[in-house]
């Protein structure tokens, strides 16, 4: 017998309700995994200047969930407002805050499971329904994303501390066969989200945009590949850098990705979290700044994509006309999929995950490595900050370039076709590769 309209309704809301509650207590186990591996010397060590302490990130993921959760949504007593400013990310540099009165780590612990607790007590008592804030669970999934942003922030720091391995994972699948590249034929598609609940600001809204044709790699480039770059001195030739890459190159003595070095031998070696192994020839090469992809694409005789270029190859099925969620479709990501969720510690070769490519037989767009991208971090026509503006509008139109697509590192719930990434052109401690594109010939329009 079909459920009665109100019925139906209280069913769809306690689903919802259920999903919420899954996603906090996975983002949790997660942070729980990244901080009890190691004691309290390590947790509030700063293993690079780049990163906070991991004790910082603990409290501040707490704080977070604090302001809008417990004290917003939920209109309750604040717990600490004592340590707002402490963690504030906008008030102090990461370089600063070691110096800082930070709670240790059994204050932290406990403190984030306080939150925790009200915030369990507010998702019971909400109705997830009315304010935008509220309606759909939207500030839940916010926190949730909050929180695996900064679990995969927390993996970029055990990879740049020294010690030996505290982490462990199994080994991605093997790779497979793909195409070298594909041809996207020139037309309109809609770019970004008007109905994913959960996405952010910078997603929205949704808007038509017309990409000229263009070819796209199958597959990000590969440490094979970037082996042949090193091999054939392109770090060494200044005519395959922009002016401001290879000023860099100099001033950071770049020869290789991060993490990399070579033996007598001319062996090539990783360090992956605390372990050094033979780089992988076909595993999607990681640890590269924007300034790097460019060089390399400038060798390889192409370019990286634009953003626009990157969605429509993942999104858009031209079968239905449609923009889909993922490439494979718009069900939810699992192992078949992506590499994704820091189910394994390192990106899987090309080709090991056929049921995610998309339409066209692109692969790896989801999951892996964040994949630079050639655009600067702009908003979208229409764009509206919601819920403040610190989350994206005060980045727009900085030293930015997009990535996107996710990594090893990143959660499902922060990861989806429209999902928008950006970092400085000289980053390489995230989990970043790229992959190449270049326009048509007159042939092939």
């Amino acid at each position: 017998m079909p459920l009665s309209p109100n019925a139906a309704d209280r069913h769809e809301t306690e689903l919802l309700r259920d999903r919420i509650a899954t996603v906090l207590a996975r983002s949790r186990a997660r942070t729980a995994v990244l901080t009890d591996c190691l004691d309290e010397a390590e947790l509030v060590a700063q293993h690079s200047r780049l990163m906070s302490p991991l004790v910082w990130d603990l409290a501040h993921i707490g704080n977070q969930e604090e302001l809008w959760l417990v004290r917003d949504v939920g209109g309750r007593e604040p717990v600490r407002a004592d340590i707002d400013q402490l963690y504030d990310a906008f008030k102090h540099a990461r370089a600063d805050r070691p110096t800082l009165p930070l709670l240790d780590p059994a204050q932290a612990r406990g403190y984030v499971g306080t939150v925790r607790d009200k915030v369990l007590d507010v998702l019971d008592a909400s109705p997830l329904t009315g304010r935008p804030l509220v309606a759909d669970g939207f500030a839940f999934g916010m926190i949730a994303q909050h929180e695996q942003q900064h679990d995969e922030t927390m993996l970029a720091t055990h990879q740049l501390r020294t010690g030996p391995a505290v982490l462990t994972a199994t080994t991605p699948p093997p790779g497979g066969p793909t195409a070298d590249e594909i041809v996207v034929p020139a037309g309109e598609f809609v770019m970004g989200t008007d109905t994913d609940p959960w996405a952010l600001d910078n997603e929205r809204p949704a808007h038509p945009v017309h990409v000229p044709g263009f070819a796209i790699e199958a597959t990000p480039v590969t440490n094979a590949r970037y082996q042949q770059f090193i091999a054939d001195g392109g770090y060494d030739r200044p005519e395959l850098w922009s002016e401001r890459g290879w000023a860099h190159r100099v001033e950071a003595g770049l020869v290789a990705p991060q993490f990399w070095e070579r033996d007598s031998g001319n062996q090539w070696w990783r360090r992956v979290f605390g372990v050094m192994t033979p780089v992988r020839p076909q595993q999607p090469v990681v640890h590269v700044c924007w300034f790097e992809a460019e060089a390399f694409a400038r060798w390889a005789g192409k370019r990286l994509p634009t953003e626009a270029e990157w969605e429509k190859a993942a999104r858009f099925d031209p079968a239905t006309g449609t923009s889909r969620r993922y490439p494979w479709g718009d069900t939810t990501p699992d192992e078949r999929h992506a590499n994704l969720g820091q189910r394994h510690l390192e990106p899987a070769e090309v080709g090991a995950y056929p049921a995610g490519a998309s339409p066209a037989g692109v692969h790896q767009l989801i999951g892996d490595v964040w994949e630079w991208t050639a655009s600067g971090f702009d908003p979208y026509p229409g764009f509206r900050a919601f819920p403040y503006r610190e989350y994206s509008e005060v980045f727009f139109g900085g030293d930015y370039r997009v990535l996107r697509g996710g990594s090893f590192g990143t959660d499902e719930v922060a990861c989806r076709g429209t999902f928008r990434n950006w970092d400085h052109p000289i980053r390489r401690q995230i989990f970043a590769g790229f992959r190449l594109a270049r326009d048509l010939r007159a042939d092939e329009h």
